[in-house]
């Protein structure tokens, strides 16, 4: 166990910039831009144009090639509270394996455009097929984590025929928060995101994640967010994060998805009961909801070709806290 909790340490330290304490008589550093500028990426990154709603938009993505290429591409589909640049473990074991790795931050997130409009599970997986138009891709395999697989459930029900293999990793929307949770303004969410302290946030990650990561390795996840603060576009990245929460209560994916014939795999955290919402539902409602390796295994029952895997000790962030075993798992399925 300490080698794997050193392991997942090292490429998470790696995968994004760590700052240090400032001394007294330092300066403050720059703050991030809207669209995480100042903040480093493992990969190069391009833009894709898009358009949503009207609005005219950049995409940004990031596409690894393997050393040996199989032939196969791999998509990989970040959750809401992390740039997809948390992915650079599992780029780095996928290429290895001889995989193409397309990697998105979606429209609201990372290095993309913040919109003025909402966001919708069906604008984000159109953005992601027009990716894969782009770079000529017919078919791939999605590989989905949290936010991600709710997007990830989207896109293999609209475009089943450009997906080769699901793999929803500690995803959400397993259940339908709007049966426990009232609806919230975005105004009172804002009101309350906002006054989120740096420090309230890591007890948040880790009381809602469960996270089994030194305290080290999620000082970058809290840094991405909150060094966005002092920049003058900070209210607008603000409400994309809010309408982000909007879309995960307003546009439930929990119905649709036994309906799935793709092979599916479901990679759980014991541990991981995080819902959306939780505090907002009635007390007497909070200790059902988050039942998230009880649900993937009842979902995958239901489905034609689907299998559920729960990896013991092991919080939301599956395949940085049990990276060892995510690989085997990840690539046994997807057939190396």
């Amino acid at each position: 166990m300490i080698r794997i909790l050193s392991a997942a340490l090292a490429v998470a330290l790696l995968a994004f910039p760590f700052t240090p304490t400032r001394a007294a008589d330092t300066p403050p550093r720059e703050p991030y831009g809207i669209a995480l500028e100042g903040f480093a990426y493992p990969y190069p990154v391009h833009l894709l144009p898009v358009v949503n709603d009207g609005e005219q938009l950049s995409m940004a993505y990031m596409d690894v090639a393997a050393a040996q290429p199989n032939g196969r591409t791999v998509v990989l589909l970040h959750g809401r509270n992390f740039p997809s640049s948390y992915w650079a473990p599992v780029i780095k074991m996928l290429g290895e394996a001889g995989f193409r790795v397309v990697v998105p931050d979606q429209i609201g997130f990372g290095k993309s455009s913040k919109p003025q409009g909402e966001l919708h599970f069906d604008n984000l997986a159109r953005n992601t097929i027009a990716l894969l138009d782009h770079l000529k891709i017919d078919k791939a395999e999605v590989v989905a984590h949290s936010l991600g697989g709710m997007l990830g459930v989207r896109i293999a029900r609209a475009y089943p025929d450009r997906v080769a293999h699901l793999v929803l990793t500690a995803p959400i929307g397993l259940e339908d928060y709007r049966l426990y949770v009232p609806p919230t303004p975005t105004e009172k969410m804002i009101e309350t995101e906002d006054k989120l302290t740096a420090e309230g946030y890591r007890k948040q990650l880790q009381t809602n994640y469960a996270i089994k990561l030194p305290a080290e390795a999620i000082t970058p996840f809290i840094d991405a967010r909150f060094n966005i603060k002092g920049s003058p576009d900070y209210p607008r990245w603000l409400r994309a994060f809010v309408s982000s929460g909007q879309m995960i209560y307003r546009e439930p994916v929990a119905h649709e998805i036994p309906l799935i014939a793709l092979p599916t795999l479901f990679i759980m955290g014991a541990d991981d009961h995080n819902a959306p919402g939780r505090p907002l539902a009635p007390e007497a409602l909070r200790a059902k909801m988050g039942q998230n390796a009880e649900l993937a295994k009842a979902l995958a029952a239901k489905m034609p070709n689907a299998r559920a895997e729960v990896i013991p000790n092991t919080g939301h962030l599956v395949f940085l806290e049990a990276p060892e075993k995510y690989e085997e798992l990840v690539l046994g399925f997807l057939g190396r």
